[in-house]
């Protein structure tokens, strides 16, 4: 028979282990502070070993602590994983899927009618925000994340590789004057999208590359957002710099056109995340097999 901490104790540094704070352990596992603060030294008087300290830059896990965090957040994560199986046998089943709004809005949702066709047993529900989904609180069953795939603690899939392109209405092409050489760019807006930072050149590199250094690349409206750029060109308000998947449907619907043969490769990648328990769940492998269907072989894994 296995010996084990008290479950609470275990829950209580997980989640403080985690978030480096006693107090926003308290927030997640709807407690107060203090109710962590005697788990932790509960667990603490279990084991014969101190598993925080305090320091000038706040709470810290000692060696040990840090040592067990891994193999507890996994067991949480296995837990979780092997209680929804046994609660949706037979019942709907969702996944929920994480992914910046752009990527989101631009690529995932307009393709999820094919899953539902496939699979509609499953309800998908779509959360879309910049900011990294926390995995250990349950807000997300995978995400989909642009970098270069080097995400700690997490299973990744290589879904496809991206390239910046410039885009514009195809009605710039025959504007006054017309759009035919990167030259051309000082008679027409730049649309910037700011948010993107390193993963793709800004209008200045990108005319610098093009040799249209002559060009003032700094002029003309932001977005933080590469969707709306992206829209400001389908409606004919300059030309923007966006990433090839993002631009696709309005490539292929003639909403967009590429008006230089000049594509800028990118170091980072989509990808496919999540702990490794959330495998076990049919509904996250029927969304990954589905998600890398969408993928042509050129885009897609080698």
């Amino acid at each position: 028979m296995r010996r084990l901490p008290p479950l609470n104790a275990l829950r209580a540094f997980e989640a403080a282990a985690r978030h480096l704070s006693f107090a926003r352990a308290a927030d997640e596992l709807s407690v107060t502070p203090g109710a962590v603060s005697q788990q932790i030294k509960l667990l603490e008087d279990t084991v014969g070993t101190p598993l925080f300290v305090r320091d000038p830059r706040g709470l810290q896990l000692t060696e040990a602590g840090a040592a067990a965090l891994p193999s507890l957040r996994d067991g949480f994560d296995r837990l979780a994983a092997g209680t929804r199986l046994m609660t949706e046998r037979g019942g709907p089943r969702r996944v929920v899927v994480s992914a910046a709004p752009s990527f989101a809005s631009k690529w995932l949702v307009p393709r999820l009618d094919g899953f539902q066709a496939a699979h509609p047993d499953i309800d998908v529900y779509v959360h879309a925000d910049m900011q990294l989904v926390d995995f250990a609180s349950g807000e997300a069953d995978l995400a989909i994340r642009f970098g270069r795939g080097e995400y700690e603690d997490l299973e990744t899939q290589l879904l496809m590789a991206e390239r910046i392109v410039p885009v514009c209405a195809p009605a710039l092409l025959r504007g006054d004057p017309p759009l035919k050489a990167p030259s051309d760019l000082a008679h027409h807006t730049l649309l910037h999208d700011d948010g993107r930072t390193e993963d793709g050149p800004s209008w200045a590199m990108w005319l610098a590359a093009a040799g249209a250094q002559e060009v003032e690349g700094t002029r003309g409206p932001r977005f933080n957002q590469s969707s709306m750029a992206i829209e400001a060109a389908v409606a004919g308000k300059g030309v923007a710099l966006a990433k090839y998947a993002l631009a696709e449907a309005d490539l292929i619907a003639a909403r967009l056109v590429i008006p230089f043969d000049l594509t800028t490769p990118t170091e980072f990648s989509y990808w496919i995340v999540h702990p490794e328990a959330k495998a076990a769940l049919p509904e996250v492998a029927a969304f990954k097999g589905w998600l890398l269907s969408q993928v042509s072989p050129e885009q897609g894994p080698a």
